[in-house]
């Protein structure tokens, strides 16, 4: 027990010692890279450590060894689980309510009623708890995965209205002058002007949505599922105290977001190489 706690303080000034040092170095995109892992590896050894070092039993908290053999020895079912949850529920729900949401934005824009009347009861829908929302809508849609992706669809829906609407404000009143002045209509100004403004905002919704979609996508499983997800799984582990398993699940959601939420922050990069922001990074 001793040798275990030894090694993990040992892990913690290892650990605090190199990032020190790396993060004197020149900011590039190596130490950029390497502190974050140099930091995650020393918590899974300190993880490691604890939990051998003070015995605590696997049903409160595994060590990361036994989540890396259950992940190991479970990849046929978590690839399962993966496409179910992530691909078909979140995915799909993530695509059609983003995208509804943009066109939705463009007819606020356009009709100035629907900005009065329709944005207060995003706000209301906005707010009502995903707990509430997901029981209905499973059995509207059934218990497949079409009812994850409806979950998904109200969850990402309004976030992304809210900042579609915000960023077409963006273009300043001289520019829109500018564009009038040069004979260009309504469209012509929204997709040459009003839309490459509003490409922040709509990048910023893009990335808060790829969390809430994950999010719903798991949770709505909790309500009905076929015997397959990554909700399902986590909830039917619990029960049978097969705790590595619900830590591998776990781990796979955490890299799915990471993927999907560094996904989209390398589009925005590339289309919105423009922006201050992101010249900043260069």
């Amino acid at each position: 027990m001793t040798g275990w706690l030894a090694l993990g303080l040992l892990a913690w000034g290892l650990g605090w010692w190199t990032n020190v040092r790396l993060a004197r170095l020149p900011r590039s995109r190596v130490t950029s890279l390497a502190v974050p892992a140099v930091f995650g590896l020393t918590l899974v050894v300190i993880w490691e450590s604890v939990v051998r070092g003070l015995e605590i039993p696997a049903v409160l908290l595994p060590p990361p060894s036994a989540i890396a053999a259950r992940f190991a020895a479970s990849t046929g079912i978590l690839w399962e689980d993966f496409v179910q949850t992530v691909i078909r529920g979140a995915l799909t729900g993530y695509v059609l309510g983003c995208g509804a949401a943009v066109l939705t934005a463009i007819a606020v824009d356009r009709v100035p009623f629907l900005q009065r009347g329709l944005l207060p009861v995003g706000n209301f829908v906005a707010a009502l708890p995903i707990i509430g929302m997901a029981p209905i809508l499973v059995m509207w849609f059934g218990f497949d995965w079409q009812s994850k992706a409806a979950v998904v669809v109200v969850m990402v829906f309004f976030p992304m209205l809210v900042n579609t609407v915000q960023g077409l404000r963006e273009s300043a009143p001289m520019q829109r002058d500018l564009m009038r002045t040069y004979g260009a209509g309504y469209w012509q100004t929204l997709f040459k002007l009003r839309l490459p403004a509003a490409m922040p905002f709509i990048f910023n919704g893009l990335k808060i949505c790829t969390t809430l979609a994950l999010i719903g996508a798991i949770v709505a499983e909790f309500f009905g599922s076929p015997v397959k997800g990554m909700g399902f799984r986590i909830s039917t582990s619990v029960g049978q105290l097969a705790l590595d398993l619900v830590w591998a699940e776990i781990v796979v959601a955490a890299l799915a977001g990471s993927a999907f939420y560094g996904a989209v922050a390398l589009i925005e990069r590339a289309v919105t190489f423009w922006h201050p922001s992101q010249r900043s990074r260069a």
